[in-house]
């Protein structure tokens, strides 16, 4: 079987066991001994040496079939690397800094592009999550391209073994991240099928890019935030507008006292309040500081690594994250395409659902393409599936109208939770608050997890302030939505943009094909003082031509037009 027919989305790699150790020690007897002649062939046809007790390895499998492996020798007494050269003549140094990569093999059926650049990936994530800065490898002279691909530097020296030339390459950490960065982002279409079983992420980083690149302009004591006004963050869907004046009332003229003083323990007054607003028991409500808290909190108690869990991509990125990265689960998606203008198929999220899932997690509207599920359709859909939990993300329902949400649905139902961020629509972005609702039972078991004191007090008062101004920020939405169609508009008359329908307070948009790509445009913007998101930092799928951009004021709107006007005339 060739690499090109290898199905990634059954392809695990993982540290090995020691019922795989036999495995590889067989396919390196296989590969040195009997094809490239390096070592003498055995009588029990099995390859290994001294170092195989210290070594860690690293396999690819694909079921139970061994596909490839690699192996990484952690500091200590011996390298490989001292059987054939001097120490004094390697120009890395022997502490405890240094890792050695060696035997990266794959075996004959199976070679091609995928197994190897993945095998090094992990072995590269390996060393970096156990401190290592230094690298060292003696790599095959057939092979040492691929190893300076990844940012290895040849040495100018080489050994021979049997009938192998080896070249001897050094590296660190932070130039095999600079040369393996278009690699890392190439993977992360293949991870989203490979099952990732070593116990460490994915992403060097830990954490999801969520935007917000206004921080990194601004000082980091908060000394400068008045260069804010100079920037347009259209890289964040944080509200254009203010907060309603009676919520800003209601901190400034407490303002001593809220700083001061210890918040109700579990928010029961915010809690009341939204049971009274939006007609929800308040047994079936779970306040937080924001809605990540809660994917944290829920995510971890419900899931496990053999936990299936389907999400309707592209989506916020922060659900993959904690599946992939925190509770290490097996993620599986239905993918929304541009051709059908981003608009999801529930008919094959439930031919999805009968293979067998433990969850689904969506997000409606959606970010980033602005689409709208019809609840009765996703109610029907839920109600079908008693055994399987709907997470659904309304952070921006609001924007469409609240008669679309599905919290009383949730409250009455054994298997739907509502994720409510208060962040965006009632623009409290900087305070952190929303809530969950869901089945009475199931938001007992998770308010056990919850800490006391999880909202502030400033937050729990404006929060509990902004639903009791449901007028004022009907007012916003329905501007929001007029902003949003005159920016959409004039994106496609002035700049040559396609853009895509919206019914939240973002704009996907496909730069022209034949054009700079989204990533350009991103990094050429911030120079004019505009922050905007590329599509496939978002999400692969959604290519290297798309960009999301958050509605905004009518004034940074304006400039938002003018700068991408004046970029794309530039290049053109």
């Amino acid at each position: 079987m060739s690499s090109q027919s290898v199905d990634a989305r059954y392809l695990t790699i993982a540290l090995s066991s020691p019922k795989d150790r036999k495995q590889i020690y067989s396919a390196r007897h296989e590969v040195y001994a009997l094809e490239l002649h390096q070592h003498q062939a055995s009588e029990e046809r099995l390859l290994r040496d001294a170092l195989d007790e210290r070594n860690e390895y690293i396999v690819v499998k694909q079921r139970d079939e061994l596909l490839g492996f690699v192996s990484v020798t952690p500091p200590g007494a011996s390298y490989s690397v001292d059987k054939y050269f001097n120490r004094s003549d390697i120009p890395v140094s022997f502490d405890q800094s240094l890792y050695e990569i060696r035997l990266l093999t794959v075996l004959p059926a199976h070679r091609g592009r995928i197994i190897a650049p993945l095998l090094m990936y992990g072995a590269l994530r390996y060393i970096e999550s156990h401190g290592g800065s230094q690298l060292v490898a003696i790599g095959r002279r057939e092979v040492a391209g691929m190893y300076s691909h990844c940012g290895m530097k040849r040495t100018g020296a080489s050994a021979r073994s049997g009938a192998v030339e080896y070249e001897l390459m050094t590296g660190n950490v932070q130039q095999v991240y600079r040369a393996t960065a278009a690699m890392t982002r190439s993977f992360e279409r293949l991870t989203d099928a490979v099952d990732w079983q070593l116990p460490f992420a994915f992403n060097r980083s830990d954490h999801c890019n969520h935007g917000g690149a206004l921080w990194e302009e601004l000082s980091g004591d908060f000394s400068d935030l008045g260069r804010s006004q100079q920037i347009v963050n259209a890289d964040v869907l944080d509200a254009w507008f203010d907060p309603a004046p009676a919520v800003l009332s209601a901190i400034s003229r407490n303002l001593p006292l809220l700083v001061r003083t210890s918040p109700p323990t579990h928010a029961e007054g915010l809690v009341k309040a939204i049971s009274h607003a939006r007609g929800v028991p308040a047994p079936c409500i779970l306040p937080s500081a924001g809605s990540s808290a809660l994917i944290f909190m829920a995510f971890q108690s419900w899931f496990r690594p053999d936990s299936r869990v389907l999400l309707l991509d592209p989506m916020y990125g922060e659900y993959r994250h904690v599946l992939k990265n925190v509770t290490r689960c097996v993620v599986d998606s239905v993918v929304a395409r541009a051709e059908n203008a981003f608009h999801f198929d529930l008919r094959e999220v439930e031919e999805r659902l009968n293979e067998g899932q433990d969850a689904v997690v969506l997000v409606n509207p959606n970010s980033p393409t602005g689409t709208l599920l019809p609840p009765e359709s996703l109610a029907e859909l839920i109600a079908r599936f008693p055994g399987t939990r709907f997470w659904i993300d309304e952070t921006y329902i609001e924007f469409c109208g609240a008669e679309h949400s599905l919290e009383r649905f949730a409250s009455e139902s054994v298997n739907a939770f509502v994720c409510k961020s208060m962040s965006k629509v009632y623009a409290l972005s900087g305070l952190r608050v929303a809530y969950l609702v869901g089945p009475s039972a199931e938001i007992a078991e998770l308010s056990r997890l919850a800490p006391p004191w999880a909202v502030s007090l400033p937050a729990q008062i404006a929060a509990v302030a902004a639903l009791d101004e449901p007028s004022y920020y009907a007012t916003q939405y329905r501007a929001t939505s007029e902003l949003r169609e005159q920016l959409a508009s004039r994106l496609r008359t002035e700049c040559g943009i396609a853009v895509f329908p919206s019914a939240t307070n973002c704009l996907l948009c496909a730069l022209p094909p034949d054009g700079p790509g989204a990533d350009e445009i991103v990094n050429r913007a911030r120079k004019h003082n505009l922050f905007i998101r590329s599509g496939a930092g978002i999400h692969p799928s959604l290519g290297p031509h798309t960009i999301r951009i958050a509605v905004k004021s009518e004034s940074m709107n304006e400039r938002i037009v003018a700068i991408l006007r004046e970029l794309l005339s530039d290049i053109a």
